[in-house]
C-alpha cells in the first residue's frame, strides 16, 4: 500500500510519498485534486489540514482540538480552533490586493462571531488556510469514497505520538522563521522512524518551505500508522459534520 503525507505550502501542496518497496519521494502539486489523481486508488493519505466543518463553533474548536492540546504542552498553540462552515465560505473570491484580503478577513470574522459561542472572530493564521480547507472540503462532499482514504492529522500531534507521547521540547519556528534546533530535533525523531537523514536534509521542492517538508514527512508516517491500525483518532470514535465527513485528528 502507498502512504502519503501532505502539508499545505505556498505553491499548493507538498506530498511525501512511499510506495511499497521504494524509498520516500517528495513532490509539490498545485491542487489537492491533482495530487489525488496521481495516487494509486488504495493509497492512504494523512494531511495537515482541518477536515469536517462545524455549523456552529463552540469554545475550543470542533472537538478534536480540545482533546489534543493537553498532549502538547508548550506546543499547544499550534492547534487553533476552526470557525463555522459559514465563516469559511463567507468570501471565496480571489484577492488581487492586500486591502481586499484584509477586508475579506474582516467579513469572515464577523460571520464567525455570529456562529460561535462565545462569539469569536477568525485569526489571520486560520484565514490564511481557508482556501485550502475549502479545497479538501469540496472534494470530500463531492466524492464520499475519499473519506475512507483521506485523514486529518496535525504535525505537532504526530511528532508527540511518534515521540512516545512526549511533546517536542523545542519550537519548530521562532518569530515566523524556521528554528534550526527545533528542526534538528524533529529530523532526529523522523530518522528514528526510518527516514534517511540525507532525504530530510535535501532542499524542498520550489514553493515549499523546509518546515512544510518535515511536516509532510511526519504525516506520511501517520498515514502508515492509520493503514496498520496503530493510529488513534481524537476523538475516538470520530465525530461527523452535517455532510457525514468524519471529524477527528489522527496520530
Amino acid at each position: 500500500m502507498t502512504f502519503i503525507g501532505i502539508d499545505g505550502c505556498k505553491a499548493g501542496w507538498i506530498a511525501v510519498c512511499r510506495d511499497p518497496g521504494a524509498a520516500p519521494s517528495v513532490t509539490v502539486f498545485q491542487s489537492f485534486a491533482a495530487l489525488l489523481e496521481a495516487l494509486p486508488a488504495n493509497a492512504t493519505v494523512a494531511v495537515d489540514m482541518p477536515i469536517g466543518l462545524p455549523e456552529f463553533s463552540q469554545k475550543g474548536g470542533r472537538g478534536p482540538e480540545a482533546l489534543v492540546r493537553p498532549l502538547l504542552g508548550a506546543r499547544q498553540s499550534s492547534v487553533f480552533a476552526i470557525p463555522s462552515r459559514a465563516a469559511l465560505y463567507a468570501d471565496i473570491d480571489d484577492f488581487t490586493t492586500v486591502e481586499a484580503w484584509y477586508a475579506a478577513h474582516r467579513r469572515a470574522s464577523e460571520v464567525a462571531k455570529t456562529t460561535s459561542d462565545p462569539p469569536r472572530g477568525v485569526s489571520i493564521q486560520a484565514f490564511g488556510i481557508f482556501a485550502k480547507i475549502r479545497e479538501i472540503d469540496a472534494l470530500l462532499i463531492a466524492r464520499p469514497e475519499l473519506r475512507s482514504r483521506v485523514f486529518e492529522s496535525h504535525p505537532e500531534v504526530a511528532f508527540c505520538r511518534l515521540n512516545g507521547d512526549q511533546a517536542m521540547s523545542l519550537p519548530k519556528k521562532v518569530k515566523g522563521a524556521a528554528n534550526p534546533a527545533g528542526m534538528a530535533e524533529r529530523k532526529a525523531l523522523l530518522c528514528r522512524h526510518g527516514y534517511d537523514k540525507n532525504f530530510l536534509d535535501q532542499m524542498p521542492p520550489r514553493g515549499a518551505a523546509s518546515d512544510d517538508f518535515l511536516d509532510a514527512a511526519a504525516m506520511m508516517l501517520i498515514a502508515g500508522r492509520i493503514a496498520s491500525g496503530e493510529a488513534r483518532p481524537f476523538p475516538d470514535p470520530p465525530l461527523a459534520d452535517r455532510f457525514g465527513i468524519p471529524v477527528a485528528i489522527w496520530a
